[in-house]
């Protein structure tokens, strides 16, 4: 890409820029051997299969009574021949016209073939009165959920806690994963101040550097955080070098709009090189890309709802890819609209919304009446974001796809 674009006046399509990003993506970080308990947000670096059957034997799924369903034709009486808890052995085989006491979990006795919940039966002295059954019901069969040698888990998957669950399952105690993305973030802009601290006229307070960091934590990658370069070329050009020592991947907001002071640009340039990119997206637009040392670095916007949403549209993808996955992209749901949108638009837009009911019970999405590019109180308010394409207008009731928070921010 050139670095005119920025100057071009040309937009680039939000999933154009996206694709140049995935394709110049470092290869994943080292792999590591880790326990379970640290395993969580971990990318799979390899397919796991699964080295037992799952039930490893028929079990019940209920509390209740096990039995041979030919010996109970209907409705009656058989007799009670014993009890298994979950953690016993199976025991004997099941005589004929007997039923035992199961609990969940508990393996069925050789000869057993269903269970009847306690709840339908009747316990009369030594014999049970149980209801027509159906052979095999609430009866968990050996290897139906996963056969030994099947695929477990998929190399590129990032680890939540039911896939730990699923390993644990399984007997699987440690896993071959890729080590964390290490993220260096720097915020520019001599203007910046800390919460806490007085501001001078002209000074605002860095809200990217706490916005942008929590997104990157709840992403699993490790954050060094380098915080803000004074607007002097050679302070850039050190706290960039340091970075790109420490770090895989460099993330900076502000300073790559048309018309900023370049002392970003030009540390930028000395160290590696640097694209400007004008993106089809709103909020947000301005957005480079480069390396530094060696090291790929994305310069986000600096208004905060900006910064923000850039991040989570455009940096999310490039960032899980870097960190070896393989299904990187936000899958949107299709929702009626509970507004009108007829202000057409040539960037994509991402507005900050939120899901409520309408008058019949069904879920349309909602937007805050304010969708400025430097505020984030809309953000707080909504749970998602609605997408209106380059140039569509939306009426009330039509679908817009919604991109849920819950997902984009995990």
């Amino acid at each position: 890409m050139s670095g005119k674009v920025c100057d071009s006046g040309v937009l680039m399509p939000v999933d154009e820029a996206i694709r140049h990003l995935l394709d110049q993506a470092p290869p994943p970080p080292p792999v590591q051997r880790v326990g379970l308990d640290q395993a969580l947000a971990r990318v799979l670096v390899a397919d796991i299969l699964c080295p037992m059957n799952l039930p490893a034997w028929d079990n019940s799924a209920m509390d209740g009574y096990a039995l041979r369903a030919a010996d109970l034709p209907g409705d009656g009486y058989l007799l009670l021949g014993g009890r298994i808890a979950a953690g016993d052995e199976p025991g004997e085989p099941l005589q004929a016209g007997h039923v035992v006491r199961i609990f969940t979990g508990a393996p069925l006795p050789p000869g057993a073939d269903t269970v009847v919940p306690q709840e339908s039966c009747r316990v009369d002295g030594e014999r049970v009165w149980l209801p027509s059954v159906n052979g095999g019901d609430h009866v968990r069969k050996e290897g139906e959920e996963l056969r030994r040698g099947d695929r477990l888990l998929e190399a590129g998957t990032r680890l939540r806690a039911q896939e730990l669950g699923l390993l644990a399952g399984a007997g699987v105690g440690q896993v071959d994963v890729y080590r964390p993305l290490q993220v260096g973030l720097l915020s520019s802009g001599d203007e910046l101040r800390e919460p806490g601290e007085p501001l001078a006229p002209g000074q605002i307070y860095n809200s990217n550097r706490h916005s942008l960091a929590a997104l990157l934590r709840g992403w699993g990658v490790e954050v060094h955080d380098f915080g803000v370069m004074p607007d002097q070329l050679l302070a850039s050009r050190q706290a960039l070098r340091l970075a790109a020592a420490e770090c895989d991947v460099l993330i900076t907001s502000g300073g790559v709009s048309v018309g900023e002071e370049d002392h970003l640009k030009q540390a930028i340039e000395a160290l590696g090189s640097i694209d400007l990119w004008r993106l089809a997206i709103q909020p947000g637009k301005p957005l480079a890309f480069g390396d530094v040392e060696g090291k790929p670095w994305i310069g986000l916007p600096g208004n905060p709802s900006a910064a923000l949403i850039t991040a989570l549209i455009v940096v999310r993808p490039f960032l899980f890819h870097a960190q070896g996955m393989r299904d990187v992209l936000p899958v949107p749901l299709q929702l009626p609209a509970g507004f009108d949108w007829l202000k057409r638009n040539r960037r994509r837009q991402y507005l900050r919304a939120r899901l409520v009911p309408d008058a019949n019970g069904h879920l349309c999405v909602e937007l805050h009446p304010q969708q400025s590019s430097a505020m984030l109180t809309a953000a707080c308010w909504a749970d998602g974001l609605a997408v209106v394409e380059c140039e569509a207008q939306l009426h009330k009731h039509d679908k817009v796809l919604y991109l849920p928070f819950a997902e984009l921010m995990h």
